[in-house]
């Protein structure tokens, strides 16, 4: 590893924000703990995997963090060290809704007004009944992707154009009368807090949530320093577009650059960690109230009772039926969310575990199975 690299690789040490503990003194099983980083290491070792990191805490402490592969293919790229920074993907959309929340507690926004008192232009074909919280829910009736997404990637097209088709692509159901999941919404929430806030979404992060919290190596977007050869490489099917992927894939420029607020987050499992943690706490950070107990409360409380569809606010539940790999042995208040690119994030409030899991390839690959397995046994190491 050269220099430069060596020394970004330092920078990237964690900051012991969750102080370690052996598994013992946190009373849970060292022997599955290390099973569960085996099965992640045996496929860095059969090439299944080319990049992952697992952070293991309980009742605030660390008890497992470690790293495994190379940050890409190229023969000259640098270790995987236990705080490589990864595109977590949609795990940045309960860090967006959490940016909305943020303005909900002080009184700038309100969850059951309408979308389009704060977006004027989402008018019409029933968005005057969209709801603020139905954003962060996923019963807006916007859709997942919108129509023109892969033409839009194509021509860089700024995610301004991506708000614009946003506020007009049809709904796909009346609002509230389904649950579909949809990362417009979530681009919605992102430009109402840019509207609100009078700032750029990746700033308002920054000084609300990442700084307060200490989260060093996060940010949406690319932080300002980081090349992308420092950063792990998103594993690219060989069945994908080589030149679409190089012009707007996960890996380009373009794509890890552009702050989308649905997926463009980059983060390490240990900063991941400290914002599950201040969840746990409900709402405080070292000591200091950081959220209020009752935005912690509504955020991971189901929203969908009505329809039997889980969900809270921007975070997925333990019975959620999508984006939830947290497995079947966590207790039904877990809360978390997981990104395409290989990546899950999960907190159980009654065994106070946390389990970060990051890996390089997408879940598409293996349906999230190694996810599952690995939270199964994380949640079966917990001795009382």
């Amino acid at each position: 590893m050269n220099l430069f690299a060596y020394l970004f690789a330092l920078a990237l040490v964690a900051s012991g924000q969750l102080p370690k503990a052996p598994a013992q003194q946190a009373r849970m099983d060292d022997g599955l703990l290390g099973r569960a980083a085996a099965i992640l290491e045996e496929q860095i070792r059969r090439g299944e995997l080319g990049a992952a990191s697992l952070f293991v805490a309980r009742q605030g402490k660390t008890v497992l963090h470690q790293g495994w592969g190379k940050l890409s293919p190229a023969p000259q790229a640098g270790p995987v060290t236990p705080d490589s920074v990864f595109l977590v993907a949609s795990i940045t959309k309960p860090v967006t809704a959490c940016a909305l929340m943020i303005l909900v507690e002080r009184g700038e926004v309100l969850l059951d007004d309408p979308v389009s008192r704060y977006l004027p232009e989402f008018t019409g074909d029933h968005r005057e009944r969209v709801r603020v919280r139905d954003l962060l829910s996923h019963t807006s009736g916007l859709p997942d992707m919108l129509p023109e997404n892969i033409e839009l990637r194509r021509a860089h097209a700024p995610l301004s154009r991506f708000v614009e088709g946003a506020l007009k692509t049809p709904l796909l159901y009346v609002p509230r009368e389904d649950f579909r999941y949809q990362s417009m919404g979530i681009l919605l929430a992102g430009e109402i807090v840019e509207r609100v806030a009078k700032m750029p979404l990746r700033d308002f992060m920054r000084r609300e949530i990442f700084e307060p919290l200490g989260m060093k190596n996060t940010a949406l977007g690319m932080k300002p320093g980081w090349r992308l050869e420092q950063l792990v490489r998103v594993f690219e099917p060989a069945h994908e577009d080589p030149a679409d992927n190089l012009r707007f894939g996960p890996n380009s420029p373009y794509w890890r650059d552009m702050g989308h607020p649905w997926g463009g987050m980059h983060s390490t499992s240990s900063d991941l960690a400290v914002f599950l943690e201040a969840f746990l706490n409900g709402g405080r950070h070292q000591g200091r109230r950081w959220l209020s107990p009752a935005t912690v409360s509504a955020m991971i409380r189901d929203q969908n009772e009505h329809l039997k569809k889980p969900w809270g606010l921007g975070w997925a539940l333990a019975k959620s039926a999508v984006w939830m790999y947290a497995g079947e042995l966590v207790s039904p208040q877990t809360f978390g969310h997981s990104g395409a690119t290989g990546t899950l994030a999960w907190a159980d409030p009654v065994s106070k575990v946390i389990c970060v899991i990051l890996t390089n390839r997408p879940v598409s690959v293996d349906g999230g199975r190694t996810l599952r397995q690995v939270s199964n046994i994380v949640a079966a190491a917990v001795l009382d």
